[in-house]
Parts: C-alpha cells; sequence; structure tokens
C-alpha cells in the first residue's frame, strides 16, 4: 500500500492550494461579530493578507491538516518492516481497509485507476472534521470585552476548514475534472456522448425513433445534473459542518456558567457526523464514477 501515499500527498496538497487561493476569489472579508449577539459568519475572518491573497483561519487550519497528513504519512512509510507496527500498523490498516471497502462498490479494476483520489478525499475531510472539534478551534483569537467583563471572540484565529464553501466546493470541482477523464478513459469521446444521448434497450421501428428522441432529451437533463453534482456535494458537506458548529456554539451559551459541560455530549455527535460525512463524500463520488465506467453485460475490461 505504500505506492498510494505519494498520491494521497500530491492530492491533498492540490487541496491545499485550490481552497487557500479560493477565499480570495469569493470575496471574504474580516467579520466582526457584534457584542451583543452569539452567532458564527458564513465568511472565514481574515487573518492577514500576501500581496492579494488574503490568508483566512480556515486557510490556516487546512494547512495544519495537510501537513500532519503529509508528515504522518511519511514517518509510518519512512522504515518499512514485514511486520507492521506503530504509525505504519494504523495507516496500511486505514489504507488496506478502504482500498477493499471501495473494490466491493467498484469493482478491482476501476479501485485500482481511481482509489488515490477516493482514500485522499476520504482521509483529508475526516481530520478536517475532527481537527474542527479540538478545543481552542474558533475560541481562540481576537474579541473584546462586554460590559460585564466577559470576553467575546470577533475574529478566531482557527475556523473548521470545512464550515468553508470554498474548500468543500473545491474538492468537489477536482472530483469533477478527474470525473470527466474517468469518463473518457472509460468510454471514449464517441462512447460518453452515447452513454448520455443514446437509447437504451433493443427496439425496432417507430419505437426505436421514440426512445431516440426520448433519450436524446434525458440526455440534457443527464448533462445538467452532472454539472450540478459538485454543488450539491460542496453544500451537502458544507452544511453538515456549518450546522455542527452552529450547534456546539448555541449548546456553550444556553447555560454560561455550565458552557464548559453542556456541550461535551454534542462533541461525540459531532465525532460521529465528521466521519459519516466524509464517507458520504467518497460513496457519492464514488458511485457516480462507476455509473459512468461500467460497461454493458458482457463489454467488461477483462480482468
Amino acid at each position: 500500500m505504500r505506492r498510494y501515499f505519494p498520491l494521497l500527498l500530491l492530492l491533498t496538497v492540490a487541496f491545499l492550494t485550490w481552497g487557500g487561493f479560493a477565499p480570495a476569489a469569493f470575496g471574504a472579508e474580516p467579520v466582526q461579530a457584534p457584542a451583543e449577539e452569539h452567532h458564527l459568519p458564513l465568511k472565514p475572518d481574515v487573518l492577514f493578507e500576501v500581496g492579494k491573497l488574503a490568508i483566512t483561519n480556515s486557510m490556516v487550519v487546512t494547512w495544519i491538516v495537510a501537513a500532519g497528513i503529509i508528515v504522518c504519512a511519511q514517518m509510518a512509510t519512512r522504515k518499512i518492516t514485514p511486520v507492521p507496527k506503530g504509525l505504519q500498523n494504523f495507516w496500511e490498516w486505514l489504507v488496506e481497509s478502504l482500498y477493499n471497502f471501495l473494490e466491493n462498490i467498484i469493482g478491482r479494476d476501476l479501485v485500482k485507476k481511481t482509489f488515490w483520489f477516493f482514500a485522499t478525499i476520504f482521509i483529508f475531510i475526516l481530520f478536517l472534521n475532527w481537527f474542527g472539534l479540538v478545543p481552542g478551534v474558533g475560541t481562540i483569537g481576537w474579541g473584546h470585552h462586554d460590559p460585564t467583563g466577559q470576553f467575546h471572540i470577533d475574529r478566531p484565529l482557527f475556523r473548521g476548514a470545512n464550515a468553508n464553501l470554498n474548500l468543500t466546493f473545491a474538492m468537489a470541482s477536482v472530483f469533477f475534472v478527474c470525473w470527466l477523464v474517468w469518463a473518457v478513459q472509460a468510454n471514449g469521446v464517441g462512447g460518453l456522448i452515447v452513454h448520455l444521448f443514446g437509447p437504451k434497450g433493443r427496439t425496432s421501428g417507430i419505437l426505436k425513433l421514440l426512445m431516440i428522441v426520448i433519450f436524446f432529451v434525458v440526455g440534457w437533463l443527464e448533462i445538467v445534473s452532472i454539472l450540478f453534482r459538485p454543488v450539491s456535494l460542496s453544500f451537502r458537506l458544507f452544511g453538515n459542518i456549518y450546522a455542527g458548529e452552529i450547534m456546539l456554539e448555541a449548546m456553550s451559551h444556553i447555560v454560561p456558567s455550565l458552557s464548559w459541560l453542556i456541550p461535551i455530549p454534542f462533541y461525540f455527535m459531532e465525532l460521529l457526523v465528521g466521519l459519516v460525512q466524509a464517507l458520504v463524500f467518497m460513496l457519492l463520488t464514488a458511485v457516480f464514477t462507476l455509473l459512468i465506467a461500467q460497461h454493458e453485460p458482457g463489454h467488461e475490461a477483462p480482468h
């Protein structure tokens, strides 16, 4: 499984770069929370600027998690032993489990070609989600004291990365590009067009002409559906993580004197949500790839 780690690291850096420049493109601005309200802004807060690039708190979290994945993967594969232990054992278990899981879903041939992406997307999203639950994320930064002397955070140093729509859309867009490449590789340009617009089933005569017209219209609807996949993928992940942050924020302000205790049960729920959302994102992208790459019975590629 060691051969997959360079690909995992490469795609992590791609997400890091794309997601890093997206906030500036979307016009992220520093958001100052009013003293009398407690809310989480949709936009990430800008910490400082390097030229025209705005460095936001969600970008900092992305860099930390990406660096952590790279360092851990390098340490785990630096000295490979026949009997794995420690960090090597963990990474081999994780990669092998993901490989076997995906192989049972999309098949042996397709998983060999696409595993590098699906494993990376799962690991990256999972650790981003869980890092957002680390104490200090969202509670350390710049703020002000209210008239009662209580300190409120206006601009946190760290912010959950997947609560930033720029990053989730960047990951979904990377998948869309990969999906197009895999679709052309599996079907060819002409085969892809036939797959989208060609009539399904065996008919003849007037019924065949009718089916051609129907599936031509259905093909355009399928194209619209494909174009909206990056949007649905990005909003699904963003919405669930952002909603989790709002829930934890609300729980911590129900009873100020118990703000350290009440959110604890919800943290365990968010751990599960983080795992489920990483798994859902990976499975949806895998199924979308399977649907475009699978062939009619009798036309499978030889194993």
